[in-house]
């Protein structure tokens, strides 16, 4: 409205929509408002309209948006990608196609309800459309398609293959409802239907009485005897098993005993298979650990440690120690960061819990043989007019000046 008053005072011809889209792109800052107002009025010679503002401010048509989402909704791959390959030639850059289909979005997510209707920041020409369009969409689908939006554009920078980022969103996009109706057909609804009940078999009763008094009691049963009457269609139980006499010669203990030795068995058997599987730390070994380790941080895109390990000297000390000799404060700090990686890996190599390395810095005396001192420009030129003399000729022909 303050727009419209200004334009109004300046004599400037400017549509509705036009205003709305520079109050919309100035983010409600007055000041950036005027300017944008300043600028393309200049351009339009005094007549702003809803294309020419767009065009202007580089702000892409609403209308795309609408007919990308249609063929999306009908599942028209091949026309979203060419709808998109038309948007790309007009300059619009991937993640400003992102930036604004996520604002469609949202647009048509608050157009669902009337309560939040308000919130609509769009044109008066669009917002009918915008309430048409949101009730042919399910809020499930509104909301997977902001996630993935949002994931592919918090993601664009580091693709390397920015267009392709963006087409791979568009894909899923499209087959989007197809995910949805997938997931809502292996729900708990499918699974239920497919459960069927179990067929019991009918189980005959036996009855079952107390013991009579002049009956005796079963042997090893504690409580009342109980008498069971068989019936006819049921087989007889089986006899109980007759427990085994112990020998004379087996003690209570036994078992106990024979149950600790297989434990001592199996305790040295486990012992002895470590002692074969750990493996001696010599030079040989010790440099090829190494050299795995290497490869190892070389993989992990760490080619500074990778370059410095491979710079240290080893030294076997004994059979659970060796020393790693650098040469430089910064190469020893580069191998301590890594210490908690090279020691597991160290021991997991040699299969021995109790291998250990010593860091030890030797830096290198220096070099005190006399070096040649490099030349000045102006050393240079006498030496090169003294090897080429048509230099200074080609110099005093052209009256050039030297800067030393």
């Amino acid at each position: 409205e303050h727009l419209q008053e200004i334009c109004e005072k300046e004599e400037i011809k400017a549509e509705k929509a036009a205003l709305h889209v520079i109050a919309q792109k100035s983010e409600g800052c007055m000041r950036d408002a005027l300017s944008i107002l300043d600028k393309i009025a200049s351009f339009t010679n005094h007549e702003l309209n809803y294309s020419n503002t767009l065009e202007h401010l580089n702000i892409l048509d609403e209308d795309y948006y609408f007919r990308l989402l249609e063929h999306m909704q009908q599942q028209k791959l091949a026309d979203a990608m060419l709808l998109f390959e038309d948007i790309n030639r007009k300059g619009f850059e991937g993640e400003m196609v992102l930036n604004g289909f996520s604002e469609f979005l949202r647009n048509l997510l608050v157009s669902r309800d009337s309560k939040t209707a308000e919130l609509l920041e769009a044109i008066d020409s669009f917002r009918e459309k915008y309430i048409a369009a949101a009730k042919k969409l399910s809020l499930s689908w509104l909301v997977s398609a902001l996630q993935i939006l949002n994931e592919a554009e918090m993601s664009y920078k580091q693709a390397r293959n920015k267009r392709l980022h963006v087409e791979l969103a568009l894909i899923k996009l499209t087959y989007l409802h197809q995910a949805i109706e997938m997931a809502e057909d292996g729900s708990s609804k499918k699974k239920v239907d497919a459960v069927k009940p179990v067929a019991f078999r009918a189980i005959p009763i036996i009855e079952v009485k107390p013991a009579k008094p002049s009956e005796k009691k079963p042997a090893n049963l504690p409580g009342p005897a109980l008498v069971i009457e068989e019936q006819d269609d049921m087989p007889p139980p089986p006899p109980p098993p007759v427990p085994r006499p112990k020998p004379a010669t087996e003690k209570e203990e036994a078992p106990r005993t024979n149950m600790t030795l297989a434990k001592l068995r199996n305790m040295v058997a486990n012992k002895q298979h470590q002692v074969v599987e750990q493996m001696m730390l010599n030079e040989e070994l010790l440099h090829q650990a190494w050299g795995q380790y290497v490869e190892k941080l070389t993989e992990q895109k760490n080619p500074s440690a990778a370059t410095n390990f491979r710079l240290a000297t080893l030294r076997v000390v004994d059979g659970d120690t060796f020393d790693i000799v650098t040469e430089s404060v910064i190469q020893q700090k580069f191998i301590e960061a890594e210490r908690g990686g090279l020691i597991e890996f160290m021991q997991d190599f040699f299969k021995n819990r109790k291998l250990k390395y010593n860091l030890i810095l030797e830096e290198r005396p220096e070099d005190d043989t006399p070096r040649e001192k490099p030349l000045s420009s102006r050393e240079q030129y006498l030496k090169l007019i003294e090897l080429y003399p048509m230099v200074k000729e080609l110099r005093d022909r052209l009256g050039l000046d030297l800067d030393y």
